[in-house]
């Protein structure tokens, strides 16, 4: 009897068949579409457009200006945060519609906006530098180092889990950025020394390691001091975490000069006037809605999905930017592009693997 028992525990248990992993993975996806209203979908369908289309196209208008003869660090940083209005024009009717109230503000919460728009303001003006410096395919995937940081900061601040698959990601999308690092004389401009070109690349990982840090504290906000109570939180943050953004950038680009020299600016500007204002105002449009579409995933779902999101816009924008403004695409760039991808699908399945167990 005991010699049966132990052949039973030592014979091997049949592993799944392609068929029955399908059905189990269709049965958890219906399961979690049923535990959520359509609103959320609807809302988070959204989140995700807006990150996967304003962004890239946010992007390539950074690089169009520059291109065709802005010069200013400071007014592509201030552009991005100068369209806070608009958020605030989708809050303050939501208010009457829900008859709901603004969150009360207290000095923590006061506090922790402030220190989110100054590092904003911080982040825009560092990639800027990268766009300033750096094709815009190429700083789109050196920016890809930003889901690195993303589950860093998530793991660290937040608790989010990681696991073997999800630390492989990190090491394999570090080693893509490697190889741009290495392939650095392949598609640089000849306008732009070898000094300028390195230090895009600084300022660009330096920008995505603050944009990872920005994604887990607006999740520990939502956690500790807003709670998940409604989208209006989300818009809330936006407006406040922007107001101050565009309030710090606004200063530095007055003390600069950099105001002041916007007009001579435009008159030089290839296509004059009217097409250099409708680089900046498109500019201010599309990154309001890329950041609106991060914050409303990281409210509604988490940084891990917004990292991983932020990571899908790289291939997007690098496609978009060698279509658009014909970058130059070297074998090594490719390379690199492919074992991004790579590092982004072992991240996504690490991050399933971790929702499956939870």
């Amino acid at each position: 009897m005991e010699a049966a028992e132990v052949a039973a525990e030592a014979a091997p248990v049949p592993s799944e068949s392609f068929k029955d992993q399908i059905s189990k993975y269709k049965t958890m996806m219906t399961a979690a579409y049923k535990s959520k209203p359509i609103p959320y979908w609807i809302l988070l369908i959204l989140g995700i457009i807006a990150m996967v289309v304003a962004f890239p196209a946010s992007s390539i208008l950074s690089r169009v200006y520059y291109e065709n003869g802005g010069q200013s660090k400071w007014i592509i940083s201030w552009v991005a945060v100068a369209g806070w209005p608009l958020i605030a024009v989708i809050l303050f009717p939501t208010y009457f519609i829900t008859k709901t109230f603004p969150t009360p503000l207290n000095l923590k919460l006061f506090l922790s906006y402030i220190i989110l728009g100054f590092l904003s303001a911080a982040d825009n003006l560092m990639y800027a530098y990268a766009y300033a410096y750096l094709p815009a395919s190429t700083a789109a995937l050196v920016a890809s180092s930003s889901l690195v940081f993303s589950a860093l900061f998530g793991y660290i601040l937040v608790k989010n889990r990681m696991n073997a698959s999800i630390i492989n990601a990190l090491f394999v999308i570090t080693a893509g950025l490697t190889i741009i690092a290495l392939d650095s004389s392949s598609d640089r401009y000849d306008n732009i020394t070898d000094k300028q070109y390195i230090m895009g690349l600084v300022w660009d990982v330096l920008a995505s390691a603050l944009h990872g840090l920005i994604f887990a504290l607006s999740e520990l906000i939502f956690v500790k001091l807003l709670g998940r109570r409604s989208f209006i939180v989300v818009l809330e943050q936006q407006i406040m975490v922007s107001l101050f953004a565009f309030l710090f950038t606004s200063l530095g680009t007055f003390v600069s000069g950099d105001f002041q020299a916007m007009t001579s600016e435009a008159t030089s500007f290839k296509g004059g006037k009217s097409a250099y204002y409708q680089v900046l105002v498109w500019s201010a449009v599309t990154f309001q809605l890329g950041v609106l579409g991060a914050t409303a995933v990281i409210f509604l779902a988490s940084t891990v999905l917004a990292g991983v999101l932020n990571a899908i816009r790289t291939p997007i924008t690098s496609i978009a930017a060698v279509i658009l403004l014909h970058d130059p695409m070297s074998g090594f760039k490719i390379l690199s592009l492919v074992i991004t991808f790579w590092g982004f699908g072992s991240y996504i399945y690490g991050s399933s693997m971790d929702d499956k167990q939870s």
